[in-house]
């Protein structure tokens, strides 16, 4: 059973979650006519959306270091592109060109859900036969009482443009992921981080 809840800044309820968190990729998109293209080596801005501008930081320079781990030059864009500016798209292209950025990374979160799991109790019964069969199986019969399990499952976008020039942009590759259980938004980040960039290396962008 699903109990769907809004979005917020990222507090989530995170802190709730105490089972170990899991990412897996629930869809990816590549852009067919981008084969052999490789970022190894390139300049690579890391845009983490958010309100909370300590959650940005964190989010941006977790990714950055994923991608430089294989291979490109990833940097956060925090400073960059502060989002207190409200800048328009063609300013921010421009300042990440400027900075030399062969591309630009945007991770968002996108969805959190509660997972409510229930387990009945059960409870095996003594044999009825005898007294004495049911006096042995009477004392050593527990009931064990049912169970109930909440997860959080947290979903995050993430899009990949390429940036040739100040004008011009191409979707590269997409995903979105989903987080069980996340650690906090900085164990959330790091976990797809991590799965995201072994994605994008399986797809030739990355180095693996």
């Amino acid at each position: 059973m699903f109990r769907r809840k809004p979005v917020t800044a990222l507090t989530v309820g995170l802190t709730l979650l105490l089972a170990c968190a899991n990412t897996t990729l629930t869809s990816t998109w590549r852009a067919p006519d981008v084969q052999g293209v490789s970022l190894v080596g390139k300049s690579i801005g890391v845009v983490f959306i958010t309100g909370a501008e300590s959650e940005r930081r964190s989010g941006e320079n977790a990714l950055a270091r994923e991608l430089s781990a294989r291979g490109a030059r990833g940097f956060a864009t925090f400073l960059l592109l502060p989002g207190d500016q409200h800048l328009d798209a063609e300013v921010a292209q421009a300042r990440l060109k400027t900075a030399g950025a062969d591309a630009a990374v945007f991770m968002r979160v996108v969805g959190q859900e509660q997972r409510i799991t229930y387990t009945p109790g059960r409870m095996v019964g003594p044999s009825y036969r005898g007294f004495g069969p049911y006096w042995g199986m009477g004392w050593r019969t527990m009931y064990q009482p049912g169970t109930v399990r909440t997860d959080a499952l947290v979903s995050v976008e993430t899009l990949v443009y390429s940036l040739p020039d100040a004008r011009t942009s191409q979707l590269l590759w997409a995903s979105t992921s989903r987080t069980t259980n996340p650690a906090g938004l900085d164990g959330l980040v790091r976990d797809v981080a991590a799965a995201t960039a072994r994605a994008m290396a399986n797809e030739g962008f990355l180095a693996r």
